[in-house]
């Protein structure tokens, strides 16, 4: 009789505080539309890149400070992918726009509707045309390549968790 007792006070106290998960870490990613990332207007700044030893200047004042805040978070970014490099028919790199009319109907986005999407590891299979989402880290910030900026937003893609469509 005791032992019932126990078995079913434990039993309630894990309906009403809820079952632990054992030998999994529980990483919670925040959901993050563009309707949050593309919410500001984003100038480029004047640059003369024919100065190699020129640096570039910043930008950063105009991201607001909520889109800051993000920097380095775990987040989950859907949108629709433009491959930019692949490996043994994986994509490792893209780009994570919008909308899909941004990449092959000539609409340029602006620099705050796209993610560049670095995946660690191995790559994914390439889903053009259907919204994906993408789970990782988050950096914000300008990026320059070559003197040119090339983003403001940059996710380490740690795996591709969703298909719509």
């Amino acid at each position: 009789m005791k032992y019932s007792r126990r078995l079913l006070s434990l039993w309630l106290s894990l309906c009403v505080v809820g079952w632990p998960i054992v030998g999994a870490a529980a990483v919670e990613y925040e959901a993050v539309g563009f309707d949050r990332l593309a919410s500001f207007t984003f100038t480029a700044p004047e640059f003369n890149n024919a100065d190699p030893k020129a640096l570039p200047p910043s930008g950063a004042d105009q991201i607001p400070a909520e889109i800051k805040a993000l920097d380095q978070q775990k987040v989950a970014v859907t949108g629709y992918m433009l491959p930019v490099r692949m490996e043994a028919g994986l994509v490792k790199e893209l780009l994570l726009v919008k909308d899909p009319m941004m990449c092959c109907y000539g609409v340029m986005p602006k620099i705050n509707e796209w993610v560049v999407v670095k995946m660690i590891g191995a790559g994914v299979k390439p889903l053009m045309d259907v919204p994906i989402t993408f789970e990782g880290k988050l950096r914000v910030g300008e990026m320059y390549e070559n003197g040119y900026l090339t983003g403001v937003y940059l996710l380490e893609g740690e795996k591709l968790v969703g298909v719509k469509g």
